[in-house]
């Protein structure tokens, strides 16, 4: 009797401890299951991030011709680039601040993000906002004979540039930034003060975004006076470096144009660069290297230009930067005035 109990005992016991391993099993598995599902999230977000990365519209860098006064500008760009500082290229439309800013972006070997700004732009079209849906699926077969199912749909937040480029460490390039209304770019201060991007719309740990140790800033605008520009609020432009530029002088211009414009002979470049550098000095509208670059590219492919057809080309690339039609007699009076007098 005695030793029959005591076998009992014995196989009560082992049962106990084997329903034990089993419900620790069971409980690890659940856990198992739950580390790689967050796992797999956190892979398809990460691919998600890269790939909306990729996928950013960059402009293509352009022919790029490096004279002393322009190593002289880069030059400074660097150095407050390297202690973490924004940059904020000023300038006249048509002065080459782009071109600088994309060609010393490139040079840094980080993604580039590109943002071009306008009147329409908003804090979520820099930050981003909840606008896609997501489907989530849940599966469980780890009890026998029953399958347990969930589907889960939800907003997805999106990634805008400015975002992508604070968590990924890019170059933003922030063309036409004072095009945009400063209400929008009022999240800008605290990525240059205190290094924290603050994301409108998200909840908790994820409203906050840490800054990049590599992300650097590139701003560029044209001067207040021009049209449909918007003069940036004092706390964001005690955080930029302002650096000015002009038009650059007649060699760098020659040199321009000439590696735009294929096949055209230097003796040809520095007429048309004359002509609009005569152009700038008296006309009251802005008559930039890009405009001595459209003209060479209309001039070139005729082998001897009369003074009534470069006249033409002229007052074609420039005509558009007059407010009437009236004007554009005037226009085509002052051209023909500064080809008979060159």
């Amino acid at each position: 009797m005695t030793n029959s109990s005591r076998e009992r005992k014995v196989r009560g016991s082992q049962i106990r401890s084997s329903r034990k391993n089993k419900r620790q099993q069971q409980s690890q598995r659940r856990e198992d299951k739950s580390l790689d599902r967050l796992e797999k999230q956190r892979e398809q977000s990460e691919q998600r991030t890269t790939t909306e990365l990729d996928d950013q519209f960059i402009p293509e860098e352009q022919p790029f011709v490096e004279t002393e006064v322009v190593k002289q500008t880069k030059d400074r760009m660097a150095r407050w680039l390297d202690v973490e500082r924004p940059v904020h290229l000023v300038g006249p439309t048509g002065c080459g601040k782009t071109a600088l800013a994309m060609h010393v972006a490139h040079e840094r070997d980080r993604p580039v993000v590109w943002i071009n700004g306008d009147a329409e732009l908003t804090t979520s079209d820099l930050v981003g906002e909840y606008a896609e849906k997501e489907r989530i699926s849940e599966r469980d077969k780890y009890i026998h004979n029953v399958v347990k199912s969930k589907d889960i749909i939800r907003d997805r937040w999106v990634d805008n540039p400015l975002t992508l480029a604070v968590r990924e460490g890019a170059i933003l390039v922030y063309n036409e930034f004072s095009r945009t209304k400063p209400v929008a770019n009022n999240v800008l201060l605290s990525v240059f003060e205190e290094g924290v991007l603050e994301l409108p719309g998200q909840h908790g740990k994820s409203r906050y975004v840490d800054v990049h140790p590599d992300f650097r800033a590139i701003l560029t605008s044209n001067s207040v006076e021009y049209a449909g520009v918007h003069e940036p609020q004092d706390a964001l432009l005690d955080r930029l470096i302002g650096i000015y530029m002009d038009f650059y002088d007649h060699d760098t211009e020659v040199e321009i144009v000439c590696s735009h414009v294929d096949n055209i002979s230097t003796e040809r470049a520095e007429s048309v660069v004359k002509l609009m550098s005569e152009l700038r000095e008296r006309l009251d509208i802005d008559v930039g290297t890009r405009a001595a670059i459209m003209a060479a590219e209309g001039i070139e492919p005729i082998d001897n230009p009369d003074r009534s057809t470069i006249a033409a080309i002229c007052v074609d690339v420039l005509a558009s930067k007059v407010a009437q039609h009236s004007e554009v007699q005037t226009l085509r009076d002052e051209v023909e005035a500064v080809i008979e007098n060159i």
